[in-house]
């Protein structure tokens, strides 16, 4: 009864936003409190889970996004991301763009958490788009498959970090096996499977495209490249440092604070204002008038993706994922696949990687010792079913959706097949490594 009461809430979700032509985080209103009172949640529950899921997804990414918008929108408006696309393009040729755009993904989503990485390549892809002539979701979907493949799958991310400890894995032979999975996962499902979505039609978000200036009018390579990729300067070795150092060192707070995506942004953002904003002429007044445009384009966005956080929060609080976790105990499946297909399953249906792979682990931790498979291993079968399927239950969903301008429609048949091709190539790359191992040890 619990998977057809979700399933219903998502059809509903569809039809409202596709065929309704219902704004989104009204969509998600309508549909998360009839879905709550079915689940069998009180009134006073739904609505008090309604307000939580709001209240903690907001209070997770809103810093994060507005911030990352201000940046983006000064990094597009600056020339910066102009510059930067011209020099990668000079680099290796207008013909290789996608795999270019993949590894400058894979490069800076090592260290940065998804939604920072996101708002970051954001005004570079468009760049990219308008200056070349290039189909969007061409040129994005590679660089954006490898975001989110190491957003799933590696430390230092949350829910591997997570994984890691809870199955008493190492994080370097996670890292390690994961890179091995990864690599073919963001190929097939970024520069391959992106070829064939050439055709289809994306109108990106205005205030991240801008006409190509002349060369004298660009701020410098270095400038472009260093202001638009401080968050990566930032983490990379904060997160180095964190790894070092004890974790009561007497350095361990100042490097927690620096680790944080909203204090990251915030810092990037200061160093931008001068140096792509008063140094290249602007006035204070002029910079700030820019980020007031900026936080007027991702407003709309920060309700959807608190609409989405509601929903996933009357379901967990209904316990929905435990119980499809539970219930599917009894499968006889070998543990790798049922790891995977625990969160896949939760992930489809609460929309929250993080929360499907924590759950799944929650559910597979119980039975581990009675089996003899690696929990390295594991925690990449997790982490790889935890990205299966995005849909309208996804923040992530609605960040692609809104930024690139398409239809639910074709979202669904660009970022949630993507997503769903790197998570069942994981998959195979993790059975491909338990079948491999043994073997050379």
């Amino acid at each position: 009864m619990t998977l057809l009461i979700i399933l219903l809430a998502v059809l509903a979700l569809i039809a409202l936003t596709t065929w309704g032509k219902v704004n989104a985080f009204l969509a998600f209103l309508l549909v998360t409190i009839p879905a709550g009172l079915a689940l069998g949640l009180p009134p006073g529950q739904v609505l008090a889970a309604v307000q939580k899921g709001l209240g903690d997804t907001l209070g997770s990414v809103a810093l994060v996004v507005v911030l990352g918008a201000m940046l983006g929108k000064l990094v597009a408006e600056s020339g910066a991301a102009q510059q930067i696309a011209a020099v990668l393009v000079g680099m290796f040729g207008p013909k290789n763009i996608q795999w270019t755009m993949m590894t400058t993904g894979f490069i800076i989503g090592i260290p940065l958490f998804y939604n920072v990485g996101f708002l970051l390549v954001i005004p570079l892809i468009f760049s990219v788009v308008y200056q070349y002539r290039l189909p969007a979701v061409f040129v994005g979907l590679p660089m954006l498959a490898a975001l989110s493949v190491l957003h799933g799958f590696l430390p230092p991310h949350p829910a591997p970090t997570a994984l890691v400890v809870l199955f008493q894995a190492k994080v370097s032979t996670t890292f390690g096996y994961g890179l091995l999975v990864a690599v073919p996962a963001v190929i097939i499902a970024g520069p391959l499977y992106s070829r064939t979505l050439r055709g289809l039609v994306s109108r990106p978000l205005t205030g991240f495209v801008r006409e190509p200036r002349p060369g004298a009018e660009l701020p410098g390579r270095w400038n472009s490249f260093l202001s638009s990729l401080l968050p990566v300067l930032i983490l990379a070795p904060v997160l180095s440092l964190q790894g070092a150092l004890p974790t009561d060192g007497a350095l361990a707070p100042t490097l927690a604070l620096l680790a944080d995506p909203g204090i990251v942004m915030l810092l990037s953002v200061g160093v931008a204002t001068v140096s792509l904003g008063l140094r290249q002429g602007k006035s204070m007044r002029m910079v700030m008038e820019t980020y007031g445009a900026a936080v007027q384009d991702v407003a709309l966005l920060l309700l959807i993706i608190g609409g989405a956080g509601a929903l996933k929060e009357v379901m967990l609080a209904s316990g929905a994922g435990s119980a499809i976790g539970v219930g599917m105990q009894g499968t006889g499946l070998p543990p790798l696949v049922l790891g995977w297909l625990i969160a896949g399953l939760i992930r489809v249906c609460l929309g929250s990687a993080t929360v499907a792979g924590l759950t799944a682990a929650g559910v597979i931790l119980p039975t581990m010792a009675q089996t003899s498979v690696n929990p390295n291993l594991m925690v990449l079968a997790i982490g790889a079913g935890s990205l299966l399927f995005s849909h309208v239950n996804d923040s992530g969903f609605w960040l692609f959706k809104e930024y690139f301008n398409l239809s639910v429609r074709d979202t669904l048949r660009s970022w949630s097949a993507m997503e769903t091709i790197v998570s069942v190539v994981g998959l195979l790359g993790v059975l491909l490594l338990d079948w491999i191992l043994p073997l050379i040890s």
